[in-house]
Formats: structure tokens, C-alpha cells, sequence
């Protein structure tokens, strides 16, 4: 073993002995999305005497974790994001209503005398004409009460309390006890409407949460005129419940939010969906990968069986990271660490095509050597492919929001562990083994000692494929023209998340018909809700934004015809946070083109890297296109997959034109189209070898997925075989066009990254 290798090894260890201890001793964070409960976004607004600035939105999230600490929610998690919104995660609260609505209350808690009440008013519900200093509210009965200026407000407050009086009647009420110079002001209060006469409504003392008069009890006979209620101390009753008693209390503990907050987003996710998520990707990794793993062993044989053992290293390493950096994995991440696992056979199919073609063209005297010069060759279209998967994951941690960036950090972290799992951890592996005695004796059996079955029928037949590149470029044309008219003619049917409104998801105990309910929530009077199956025992219902009184209007009219009808998941989109959403998208997708032909055009010669971008924009048309035509929702989860089909399609291109420039350097003379139409023929095995790694993965995915993960594996599959043609069949005969045309520059003559 040389001393490379032996640092290799060694490095090898580490990192994986690392990755045990911490796989081993640090749990991953689950999203809401996989363990159940409900995420809330809020958004701070500005009032004529505060503005919602950063400062305050850090008051009010301080405000804010006051009180969900005190709804004792196990593990609540509060960030602020950006200047004016709060990102609120409840583990494990099922129920939203609740916590919606002691969070976006403001809570402004204030005392004030009675002057009287305010005569000839038939409506309490206005805004009452009332003279300066004074404000009239309807009381607890309806009767519109003029108020004086604040005598006391929630700061005077020590402590309130929800309490049940049996004996005395009173039945749920709560207990304020105030502190300070509340203690005096609250005396003074009462010692004046202990002044007034016992029938005047001046002897009441109002008391005032966020503009509503909540209690206006009368000050008891027994107190003094000018004495006033010396400890401190009163109870607000109104006929409580004891959950109103609670949130009561809860809010005048809590304090009064800085500024006014309202909810624009809300996700509300079972335990029992989550759970099933988890069972269903991990029947997905699991039969992907033994599927994926024998088909690569059966291709590359002992190299394909160290490449399996290598894959498994990769999933510790991608875990271990996972947990090391804190990250949460949610439903998308999790379908993106699967994915990633077909990915990561990219590199190996790279490596050993390269080594094939060491070892039965260039003659290399030993498998080992070829296996060098296979690795050290294949090195810069490793790069290159990754970076520009890397690229797409950066996107999506930085313009998208929630479980989509989940799947971001998820595609990022599995790119780095892909290639460290290729580059070192399978290089040392296919190194040793090559260097073993009955190993060099039969070659045969590493598999890559021949030129394979496909690449020699490829070259033997040696079909001009590039002959005519415009009939590919019109058969591309022709296929934009069909996509483009699933778009016009359907129109791209855009998710709650792009346009604002409520998702629900329910399990039903059996098939219910998607019409019925249809016509049924029409009947309530939802007719704009958009009902779909959602699996053999599931619905979604898809409307504008609903309160949570018409949601369970909704709820209730499918368990007319379905009593044991579960809500699984409840997702709502403010409309403003929708359009910010959907300029998010179009960004995220105008920045990516704009970036891989960047990089292209700086690793390639313009040309390609044009030709690369036209045929990724092939790519995205023609899936818009076929989501148009199937009806499927295009919202964030389909974003990850288009940006990720943008990545792989990428790949592809990136392989091909790695070949090219290597064969324009070795032929400088030779016509550019004979060059592409070789390199397409000595990429094409690894081409269909890596399609064939990730389909296995994709297909298990979609099919055991669940309904949750079904359109992201089928945007990733329809992205698979759309990428894999357009790389060939447009990619290709577009750069032959483009050098015609402009034949004075040449391709990069910039040697290829070498180890």
C-alpha cells in the first residue's frame, strides 16, 4: 500500500468512525412535517405610534415565548425571520385554533372608570361618538359604557390566575393581583366608584383587553368612598369556561405584544401522517438501494460491490452531518436524502467507465492503474456536475422557506458525502482490492476490465447520431410545442403556496368519492373548493383562505359522508405571503438558469454553456407541461424538484461536454460534430447506467412514497428521462449549431482539474 493510499485510508476511518459515534449519540431533528404539530408564521404590522421594525419583533418574540411557555408545549421552537416575521413551531399541538389565538392576540390590558352610558345607541357594534378623553364600549351585556382615561394598565400586573369558585358561585373566573404603584392606583380607582351612588353605572369599574370590555364588575357596598380596595387584588368574572379562564390568565401574564401580529402562514401536520412518511421513505431507501446496488454490482461486479459498501458509508457520513450541524429533516429532506443516494452512484459510474477505457483502449498494463487513471480523469467532470448540483441546493436554502429548504440542506449535505464516498472512501476501497494477488490474476472479475457490452455495440455499429442535428433540434421543438400547449390550454394549476388559501387533507375509512364532496362543499357554500383524492383512503381539499369556523364547516360536511373522517394535515397561506412566495419561486428559477450558464460559460466555452441552459430550459417547459396536463398542483415541493432536475440535467450536459473538450484538445482539426457525435458514444453507458441508479431510486419512491411524495417522485422521474434526452438530443446538436455559426472561437483549451 503507498502512502496516498495510506492517507486515504486513514482519512477514510476517521470520518467514518466520527460519523458512528455521532450517528450513534446525536438524535436528528425531525421537522413538524414528520413528527406532527403545527407551525405558525407571523408577520408584525406598524400602528400609527409603532413601527414594526426589528426591535420589535424581538420584543414581541420575547412576549410571545412567554406565553407558549405557558401553554406548556413540549420543545416549542421561536425564530425571527427577517425583520418583521416570527417563525413559531408547537411539537405535537394538534388543535391550532388555540395557540393561533393567544398568539396574535396584542393583549393590551387596561382599567378604566365608568362615566355612564352613552344614550340613543342602536348599534354598540360602531364606533360610538364620544367626547375627548373618553371612549364608549359596549359591556359584557351589550350596553355601550362611556369610559375614562386608562387608570391601570397590564404592567401594574403581578400575577393572574384562573380559578374555579364552587361555593360561591362564581363558577371560572381570574384572579389579578397587582404590584408597585398598581397597588395604590387600584385603590384610588375603586375609591372613586365607591363615591358614586349603589345604582349609578359610574360605581363600575371596566375592564378592557384589546379594545373589548371583558368584566365590568361594581365595586361592593362594603367599600369605602375614597378608601378604595386596599389589597391589591380583584377577580374578573364573565362566565368562563375554564379554557377562557386559562387563556385569559395566559394573556395578561404574557404582557401585551409591542405591535399588532398576523398570521400569514399555518401548518398544521398529524402524528400519524409523519409517522407513516418516516415508514414510507425508509421502505423507499431501503428497496431503492438493494435495487440500485444490484444493478451495479451486476454491471461492475467486485468494483460494483465496493461501490455498495461505499453507498452505505455514504448514508452514515450524510446522517452524522445531518445531525452534527443541527439541521431538521423534514418529509422533502428525507425524499432529497434518498434521492441523493442515487445520485451519489453517479461518481462511481463515472470512475469506472473512465476506467474501462483506460484499461481496454489505452491499454493501462494493470486494472490497478487503470483505476488511477480512471479516478484522476474523471475528477473534473465529478466537480463540475456536483458544483452545479450544489448550486441548485444553495438556491433553495436561500429563497425558499420551510420544508423546502429542509430538502436544500438535505441535497447539499448528500452532495458533499457523495463525492467524499466516491472520491476517497471508494477509491481506497477499489484500490486495494485491486492490488491483491488472485485480484490481479483475474482481472475479469473487478469488471472493469473490459470495455462493456453497450459501449462495445456502440462501437462497432458507430452511429452517426449528430449527422443531422436539426432534425433532433426540431423533435425537440416539436415536444415544447405539445408542453407549452398542456400550459396554455390547462394552465399550470399553482398550490396554495404560490396563490394563498387553506389546504386540507383528511384519511377517510374508505373510498370517498371526489365528486360528491364536491358538490357537497358547493351545497355549504365553498364552491371554488378544489377536491382530489389523495391516495385509495385519502382527500384534499384545496379553497381560498378560510377562518377556523368555516374550516369546520368544512370538516363536518365530509363526516356527513364519512363519520370516521380524520384531519391529517391543515396547511394556510396568507394571500400576501403566497405572491411574496411565488416571486420567491420565479427568482429562485431565473437565478439558477443565470448561474449554471455562468459557470459553464467560465469551466466551457460560451457556446456550450448556452447550449447546456437552452436544453435546461427545455427541461423546465416540458415538466410545467406535463404537470399541466395531469392536473398536479405546482407549489413548493415541486420547486425542489425542478431545481433538482435542473441539477441533474446539468450533470448530464456537463459529462458530455467534459468529453467534448477532452476530444477537441487531442483532435484540434477534426469537424466539431464527428467530436460530439464520439463523445455522446463514450458517455452514453454511463449515461444510461446513472439513469438506470437513480430511476430504481425515484420509482420506489414514487410508488412507496406515500401520497405526499408521489408528485415530488414524479417530477424527479419525468425530469430523469427529460434531462437524459435533452443533454443528447438537444444539448448536443444545439452546441453543434451554435460553433457553426460562430466557428471563430474554439472550445476551452484549459486543461481539465486533475487530482
Amino acid at each position: 500500500m503507498n502512502r496516498a493510499l495510506r492517507v486515504r485510508a486513514l482519512l477514510a476511518l476517521a470520518v467514518l468512525a466520527l460519523s458512528l459515534y455521532i450517528a450513534a449519540t446525536v438524535p436528528v431533528r425531525l421537522g413538524l412535517d414528520l413528527r406532527g404539530g403545527t407551525q405558525i408564521v407571523l408577520e408584525t404590522r406598524s400602528t400609527p405610534t409603532a413601527d414594526a421594525d426589528r426591535a420589535a419583533t424581538d420584543r414581541t418574540l420575547e412576549v410571545l415565548r412567554g406565553r407558549i411557555d405557558a401553554l406548556g408545549v413540549a420543545e416549542p421552537t421561536l425564530v425571527r425571520s427577517g425583520d418583521d416575521r416570527i417563525i413559531v413551531e408547537l411539537p405535537g399541538v394538534q388543535d391550532p385554533k388555540e395557540a393561533a389565538d393567544v398568539l396574535g392576540r396584542t393583549a393590551q390590558l387596561t382599567f378604566h372608570p365608568v362615566l355612564g352610558t352613552a344614550d340613543g345607541v342602536d348599534d354598540t357594534s360602531r364606533p360610538l361618538p364620544k367626547r375627548p378623553r373618553e371612549r364608549v364600549l359596549p359591556d359584557e351585556s351589550g350596553t355601550a359604557l362611556r369610559l375614562g382615561p386608562t387608570s391601570l394598565t397590564g404592567e401594574d400586573v403581578k400575577e393572574a390566575a384562573a380559578r374555579f369558585d364552587q361555593q360561591g358561585g362564581a363558577g371560572w373566573h381570574v384572579t389579578v393581583d397587582f404590584e408597585g404603584t398598581g397597588r395604590a392606583g387600584w385603590a384610588d380607582l375603586t375609591g372613586e366608584a365607591a363615591c358614586q351612588a349603589p345604582g349609578d353605572p359610574a360605581r363600575r369599574v371596566a375592564i378592557v383587553l384589546d379594545d373589548k370590555v371583558i368584566s365590568s364588575p361594581r365595586v361592593d357596598p362594603s367599600v369605602a368612598c375614597g378608601t378604595g380596595m386596599r389589597d391589591g387584588a380583584t377577580r374578573i368574572t364573565g362566565s368562563f369556561s375554564a379554557e377562557e379562564a386559562r387563556e385569559l390568565s395566559l394573556l395578561i401574564n404574557g404582557g401585551a405584544l409591542p405591535v399588532p401580529v398576523e398570521t400569514v402562514e399555518q401548518r398544521t401536520v398529524g402524528p400519524t401522517l409523519g409517522a407513516q412518511a418516516i415508514a414510507a421513505s425508509a421502505w423507499a431507501a431501503a428497496i431503492g438501494t438493494a435495487l440500485t446496488s444490484l444493478f451495479i454490482v451486476a454491471v461492475y461486479r467486485l468494483m460494483g460491490g465496493l461501490a455498495a459498501l461505499a453507498l452505505a458509508c455514504y448514508g452514515l457520513i450524510s446522517y452524522a452531518a445531518l445531525a452534527a450541524l443541527g439541521a431538521t429533516l423534514t418529509l422533502p429532506g428525507l425524499a432529497g436524502f434518498v434521492l441523493a443516494i442515487g445520485m451519489a452512484v453517479d461518481a462511481n459510474v463515472l470512475v469506472f467507465e473512465r476506467a474501462r477505457e483506460e484499461y481496454a483502449v489505452r491499454r493501462r498494463p494493470s486494472v490497478r492503474s487503470a483505476l488511477t487513471a480512471g479516478f484522476r480523469n474523471a475528477l473534473s467532470a465529478i466537480a463540475d456536475s456536483n458544483i452545479t448540483t450544489l448550486i441548485a441546493a444553495a438556491l433553495l436554502f436561500l429563497l425558499a422557506s420551510g420544508p423546502v429548504r429542509g430538502f436544500g440542506v438535505t441535497l447539499g449535505i448528500g452532495v458533499l458525502a457523495s463525492m467524499f464516498s466516491a472520491l476517497v472512501v471508494s477509491r481506497v476501497l477499489a484500490e486495494f482490492a485491486a492490488s491483491r494477488p488472485g485480484v490481479r490474476r483475474r482481472p475479469g472479475l473487478t469488471g472493469v476490465a473490459g470495455i462493456g457490452a453497450v459501449r462495445d455495440r456502440l462501437t462497432r455499429r458507430n452511429p452517426l447520431l449528430m449527422r443531422r442535428p436539426r432534425r433532433w433540434l426540431a423533435t425537440s421543438a416539436a415536444v415544447l410545442v405539445l408542453a407549452g400547449a398542456g400550459i396554455a390550454v390547462r394552465g399550470v394549476d399553482l398550490g396554495v403556496e404560490f396563490t394563498g388559501g387553506r389546504l386540507i387533507e383528511y384519511s377517510t375509512s374508505g373510498p370517498v368519492d371526489p365528486g360528491r364532496l364536491r358538490a357537497a362543499l358547493a351545497d355549504a357554500g365553498f364552491p371554488r373548493a378544489v377536491v382530489q383524492s389523495a391516495g385509495d383512503t385519502g382527500l384534499t381539499v384545496r379553497t381560498d383562505p378560510l377562518t377556523d369556523a368555516e374550516e369546520a364547516e368544512v370538516t363536518g360536511t365530509l363526516r356527513d359522508l364519512d363519520r370516521r373522517a380524520d384531519k391529517v394535515r391543515d396547511e394556510l397561506i396568507g394571500p400576501s405571503l403566497g405572491e411574496e412566495l411565488r416571486r420567491g419561486a420565479l427568482i429562485a428559477l431565473a437565478v439558477a438558469l443565470g448561474a449554471q450558464f455562468v459557470y459553464l460559460a467560465a469551466r466551457f466555452r460560451w457556446v456550450l454553456g448556452m447550449a447546456a441552459v437552452v436544453a435546461l430550459v427545455h427541461d423546465v417547459v416540458i415538466l410545467l407541461g406535463v404537470f399541466a396536463w395531469l392536473g398536479k398542483p405546482v407549489d413548493g415541493v415541486f420547486l425542489a424538484a425542478l431545481l433538482t432536475v435542473i441539477g441533474y440535467s446539468v450533470n448530464d450536459s456537463v459529462v458530455l461536454f467534459d468529453r467534448v473538450r477532452e476530444l477537441v484538445r487531442r483532435s484540434p482539426g477534426a469537424p466539431f460534430s464527428g467530436l460530439v457525435n464520439e463523445a455522446i458514444l463514450q458517455t452514453l453507458p454511463r449515461t444510461v447506467n446513472t439513469g438506470m441508479g437513480a430511476a430504481f431510486m425515484l420509482t420506489a419512491l414514487a410508488v412507496l412514497g406515500g401520497s405526499s411524495l408521489t408528485d415530488f417522485a414524479l417530477a424527479l422521474l419525468v425530469g430523469l428521462v427529460v434531462g437524459t434526452y435533452s443533454s443528447v438530443f438537444t444539448a448536443a446538436p444545439l452546441a453543434i449549431r451554435l460553433h457553426h455559426r460562430f466557428r471563430r472561437g474554439e472550445p476551452s483549451r484549459r486543461r481539465p482539474v486533475t487530482a
